[in-house]
């Protein structure tokens, strides 16, 4: 174990018990929107899922991937909206990556660099016998005179990205995700040529551990991942690993004690130089993605140590008119973006087994996460 690094399995604070659903505290203020109605009457889309935000030029960028047929089936895409006013009203629909036959483009992240806006999606469908056959990442461009999005070809080889990149202090770039045996990877880019990626697969035996998520500090990297083999089913534990090197080597990934439902957790560091964790993160939540929620550090400190509701499966007031309807909803695959003192959560909220969801928002007040 690296001196610099955290214990392994400790991802909360151990003298700081996690909430319970009737435990936890609502957070205050919160702002919600629908990105994107599930409308297949009007679209044809029954399958929405994987909502990522970005802010670039004082523009939000969205996008999910959308299937008018099952999940990482073929014909998915990867379509997406834009607002200019704070994410209170949304453009048309935009195509990102658009259907490609008998393969599949499916949700994504986005990243500015060198002054262009770029979008890493997945693809697959090519081959047989893994969960993604043929998975590859591939890059998109916003075309800075035609403000459409342009295909850049695969960039990395057996790699869905999860979490937008982060720079490391060796100059890569770092991506977590997964791989196409649905396992946990990571990708690392050739310095700052994004159009060449390599991926790196962790060690998790006959284990189920996928969809990663990470803080980086310097060439330090903590994983956090959906963990499909949990030791106690009814209070599912992501799954953490760490890296010392950059992300080319890990410790092999063991059962934290961070409650977390099984689904894609979302990590991110505040401007208040804390760290967060996005999920379904309630103790004894016996798998449920009823609770949407948010754990925090405090400022400086590796350590989450206090949890709040974001939302709970009850359809929230403000948008009962737009749903029409009060029906419960599952929360899940959220990401986030922080702008002018606000934290910007986009997630799925719909209905299982299907994914039949609706891309949703919550616009989140610094100040209402503070933890001492």
């Amino acid at each position: 174990m690296h001196s610099r690094l955290l214990p392994v399995a400790m991802l909360w604070d151990p003298l700081a018990p996690v909430p319970t659903a009737t435990e936890v505290r609502r957070l205050e203020g919160v702002r919600f929107e629908v990105i994107k109605l599930r409308e297949p009457e009007l679209d044809g889309h029954r399958w929405l899922h994987g909502v990522a935000i970005y802010r670039y030029r004082d523009i939000f960028f969205t996008s999910w991937g959308a299937n008018e047929g099952q999940e990482n089936t073929a014909g998915e895409v990867v379509l997406g909206r834009r607002s200019a006013d704070d994410c209170r009203t949304w453009s048309s629909v935009e195509v990102i990556g658009p259907p490609l036959g008998d393969e599949g483009r499916s949700h994504g992240v986005f990243v500015a660099h060198q002054g262009r806006l770029w979008a890493f999606h997945s693809r697959f469908g090519k081959g047989e016998g893994r969960a993604f056959p043929g998975l590859c990442m591939e890059a998109f461009a916003l075309g800075e005179t035609t403000d459409a999005w342009e295909c850049r070809g695969v960039v990395a080889r057996g790699f869905w990205p999860l979490r937008e990149p982060l720079r490391l202090a060796n100059g890569n770039w770092f991506i977590p995700g997964c791989d196409e045996d649905w396992r946990a990877a990571v990708a690392l880019s050739h310095g700052d040529d994004l159009l060449q990626w390599d991926t790196v697969r962790l060690n998790v035996g006959e284990r189920v551990i996928t969809e990663a998520s990470a803080w980086a500090e310097g060439d330090e990297i903590a994983l956090v991942m959906r963990n499909q083999s949990p030791l106690d089913p009814a209070n599912t534990c992501a799954a953490a690993a760490l890296s010392a090197d950059g992300g080319r080597t890990w410790t092999d990934p063991v059962e934290s004690n961070l409650p977390l439902a099984t689904s894609k957790p979302y990590c991110g560091t505040l401007s208040t130089r804390q760290r967060y964790q996005i999920g379904n993160s309630v103790r004894g939540g016996n798998n449920s993605r009823a609770h949407l929620t948010i754990a925090v550090s405090r400022p400086g400190e590796k350590l989450l140590s206090r949890l709040w509701l974001i939302r709970d499966a009850e359809v929230p007031p403000s948008l009962r008119d737009t749903y029409g309807c009060t029906d419960r909803q599952a929360l899940a695959y959220p990401h986030a973006v922080e702008h002018d003192g606000k934290l910007y959560v986009v997630y799925s909220a719909g209905h299982l087994p299907a994914n039949q969801n609706s891309a949703e928002l919550a616009v989140i007040p610094l100040a209402a996460l503070a933890a001492r």
